[in-house]
């Protein structure tokens, strides 16, 4: 089995599928990207609307990559029932004909934000970092065991706790953001545990070994370096100033 290429503390050894929940759950406390200074600025109301923008636009790319991402993973799958259960994943984010999907519901937010949406979904102003970081993130679930793929998902453990934050930061400090903008964050409420539990509950069922439990441990701490990796891009842009060539400057739009 191929092993993340991301180093970990060595804690307890993980003897039990419990073990494993366990310091999984201690790799989202300690790396998640809530602890981020940029979501602490983005939150607390201490953005301009541009910096918010930034952060939108790029986070897009993310976003529409998630369902590319997803299809791959099912790819790597010849067990139907796995296929099934994640093929809702797709679904979430593509939408389908006559429902949205997490897509649509970011462009509602970018859109409300005063960005165009053809701008938007170009992807043209986005820094080297996002494209960078999202598609090593892609080609990670490719490239690795099945077992890492489902396992670098585990971030969704997390997420609710930040949709939260950011739900009622953003609404309460920001006079441009609404209800109907942040559509996207309340239906990853529902959304997020769902998954999150089907991806916990095949971790550990499927890693057996303490070998293969680690393995499951380091693709969560490099999908958690993926999402760092991008805020960090996003601070140095457009809080410290530093905005290379060719990436969205709000001024320009």
């Amino acid at each position: 089995m191929s092993q993340a290429n991301t180093s970990l503390p060595q804690g307890e050894p993980l003897t039990s599928a419990d073990a494993l929940e366990e310091r999984l759950r201690s790799i989202g406390a300690a790396r998640y990207h809530n602890l981020h200074p940029f979501h602490e600025l983005l939150h607390g109301g201490k953005l301009t609307k541009g910096q918010v923008q930034a952060w939108a636009l790029n986070r897009y790319y993310y976003q529409s990559s998630i369902p590319i991402k997803d299809a791959v993973v099912l790819s790597r799958f010849r067990d139907r029932r796995t296929r099934i259960e994640w093929r809702h994943r797709i679904e979430d984010h593509d939408g389908d004909v006559g429902s949205e999907g997490g897509i649509e519901r970011w462009l509602q937010l970018t859109t409300g934000l005063g960005l165009d949406p053809a701008y938007v979904e170009s992807t043209q102003g986005i820094l080297p970092a996002t494209r960078f970081a999202v598609d090593a993130y892609v080609n990670f679930v490719g490239r690795q065991s099945p077992l890492e793929a489902i396992a670098s998902s585990l971030t969704e453990l997390f997420a609710p706790t930040i949709h939260e934050q950011r739900i009622a930061g953003m609404l309460k400090h920001y006079d441009f953001i609404n209800p109907t903008v942040m559509t996207y964050f309340q239906r990853r409420l529902e959304q997020a545990p769902r998954d999150a539990n089907f991806a916990l509950d095949y971790v550990r069922s499927h890693a057996t070994t303490p070998e293969a439990r680690e393995v499951v441990c380091q693709a969560l701490a490099f999908k958690t370096e993926v999402l760092w990796v991008q805020l960090d891009a996003l601070y140095h842009a457009y809080v410290s100033g530093f905005t290379p060539p060719g990436a969205f400057r709000p001024e320009e739009v």
